[in-house]
């Protein structure tokens, strides 16, 4: 094969050496005429008919970004309310239960105790 390629001429330019063969059309093309695409090479008239075969798929954007933003604003409100709510929670335990407090009137009430015995 390389004997073969290393003969031929650029089917488009016939002064210059080929350097690939087109898998499409199994002409030989100088550098200038060929173009990779889907790890293949090819010529510039097999890849028009190529692409125009399967256009490319256009994507519609739709609804899809507002929807992203409307889910991602309700996740932001639903974390505030949960901590809001939590910390509500929290500011309702009497101050009594805190461990500090606790802890300071078992220690008083220990005093007192020792004080009395």
């Amino acid at each position: 094969m390389s004997q073969r390629l290393a003969l031929q001429k650029c089917w488009n330019h016939t002064e210059r050496e080929a350097v690939a063969r087109c898998p499409e059309c199994t002409r030989f093309f100088c550098r200038e005429c060929v173009v990779e695409h889907g790890h293949r090479i090819l010529c510039s008239a097999c890849l028009g008919k190529l692409l125009d075969a399967h256009p490319p798929k256009k994507r519609a954007l739709g609804l899809a970004p507002i929807w992203r933003f409307a889910a991602t604003f309700a996740g932001f409100i639903v974390a505030w309310l949960a901590f809001f709510w939590l910390g509500r929670a929290l500011l309702e335990i009497p101050d009594e239960t805190h461990a500090v407090r606790f802890l300071q009137n078992r220690l008083q009430e220990a005093v007192e105790e020792g004080m009395e015995e």
